[in-house]
């Protein structure tokens, strides 16, 4: 029998505590007899005819990454190379593996010995580590590591992705600087946050901060209009002039720009086509959604002759390199350790592969099968339930037109001084702002 061999792979994009994963990875498969191999920029080269052993690997030891949790970024680099079938994506909703690169994959790991492999991503590379768990038929013992900063894997017991921990900390202490910077200035910041289909980064961060308004995916329809979305915002200005606080910050999950009507739509708003990512989604970063809502709030007020300062800010990449915070080095440090225990416990069945968690301090495998999502064939998410208390709780700390402004006849006649708008357009004009979020009392400063 060959000596065991462990691959190291990560995919998607960065995320605090990739490091502590491959680290802790390491030293328990070097103790427990496995020779490891880091694998350079993801499946990129792995599932080409371009791959080098020499120039796409690393051979890694304990010295190699005794101390490398404390740092941010990724030790093998990271890359969005998926296994998925590209030339099917926009024709059809149930994803399917490209056969021709996961074999490629399959050949390069025969090529260098691999037969343990640990990938570090979220729901697209825990999809690519799933097919090539399936198409090795045993050979290969695969575990995956869940990685991304949007929180959106179905861990059980409601524990966090990694790394979205420290997202939300740095992203937190970036949005309260702005929040006193608009209360000091009067002015107002549109602050876009990563959150692809979940929008518990924006909710988290707007949360502790208590932002002004924090809007998220799954408080709106599957549908609706890029005016609709400018409607709640400018509801939620002139309810704060009217209060006599001509300032606000407002966060934004980027993913809103899913439920933007269409494809069509945004790039009738951007003038351009907005191209696909290799799993199929639209690039949200082709898509400045904080300058576009900006743009269309100033030319709104700039009709009514009214002087308003808004400033886009995207939040995003000056979080996903950051080093760390303590919870997530100690808990991506348990995953890298509870990989390899997964991976060498004969007990486990890995056939098409398993993700590791930890639930009440133990890890737990989850089988991949388990997190299929039968209509897409892609890896299940979860997402913000709107109708907990938590979501209820984040709620209560935002300011927005409610439908007891419009009822109100002293708060009605408020909001239109404070608009230049009568009382009629008020109702007409938001009514549909008024009735989106769940009503709640006032508790913002």
């Amino acid at each position: 029998m060959k000596n065991p061999k462990l691959a190291i792979i990560v995919g998607g994009g960065p995320a605090p505590g990739i490091n502590a994963v491959i680290g802790a990875a390491t030293i328990e498969a070097v103790n427990e007899g496995l020779s490891v191999v880091g694998i350079y920029d993801g499946f990129k080269w792995l599932a080409s005819d371009k791959f080098v052993s020499e120039r796409h690997t690393i051979d890694l030891t304990i010295n190699d990454v005794a101390r490398i949790h404390f740092v941010g970024g990724s030790r093998l680099r990271i890359d969005r190379t998926t296994l998925l079938d590209e030339s099917r994506i926009q024709t059809s909703t149930v994803v399917q593996p490209d056969e021709e690169k996961v074999s490629c994959v399959l050949r390069n790991f025969a090529e260098i010995g691999v037969t343990h492999v640990v990938t570090i991503g979220g729901d697209d590379t825990a999809l690519s580590a799933r097919f090539v768990a399936e198409r090795s038929n045993g050979r290969i013992r695969v575990v995956h590591v869940p990685k991304t900063i949007d929180n959106d894997l179905p861990l059980p017991g409601d524990m966090p992705t990694f790394g979205f921990t420290t997202a939300r900390h740095l992203g937190s202490e970036l949005i309260a600087n702005l929040i006193e910077d608009a209360r000091t200035t009067s002015r107002w910041y549109i602050v876009v946050s990563m959150g692809r289909h979940a929008g518990f980064l924006a909710l988290g961060m707007g949360k502790s901060t208590g932002a002004t308004l924090t809007l998220i995916p799954e408080a709106f329809p599957e549908n609706i209009s890029f005016q609709n979305l400018a409607d709640v915002l400018e509801g939620a200005i002139i309810k704060r002039r009217a209060m006599n606080r001509p300032y606000g910050v407002a966060v934004i999950a980027e993913g809103l720009a899913y439920r933007l009507g269409n494809r069509e739509e945004l790039e009738h708003l951007l003038g351009k086509k907005v191209p696909l990512d290799a799993a199929g989604h639209l690039r949200l970063a082709e898509v400045p959604l904080a300058r576009l809502l900006t743009d269309e709030l100033k030319r709104r007020f700039g009709e009514r002759d009214e002087k308003i300062t808004v400033v886009p800010q995207t939040i995003g990449y000056m979080l996903r390199c950051a080093p760390p915070v303590p919870f997530d080095m100690a808990y991506c440090r348990d995953l890298g350790n509870g990989a390899i225990r997964l991976l060498l416990d004969k007990t486990v069945n890995l056939d098409g592969g398993v993700m590791v968690s930890i639930e009440s301090g133990n890890v737990r495998p989850m089988s991949f099968c388990e997190m299929i999502d039968e209509k897409t064939n892609r890896t299940r998410i979860r997402v913000v339930d709107v109708n907990s208390d938590g979501y209820r709780g984040a709620r209560s700390y935002m300011i927005c037109l409610e439908r007891s402004d419009l009822a109100d006849p002293v708060m009605l006649a408020k909001l239109a001084a404070a608009s230049k708008l009568s009382e009629e357009e008020i109702v007409s004009r938001y009514g549909w702002a008024a009735d989106q979020l769940a009503p709640t009392k006032e508790a913002n400063g």
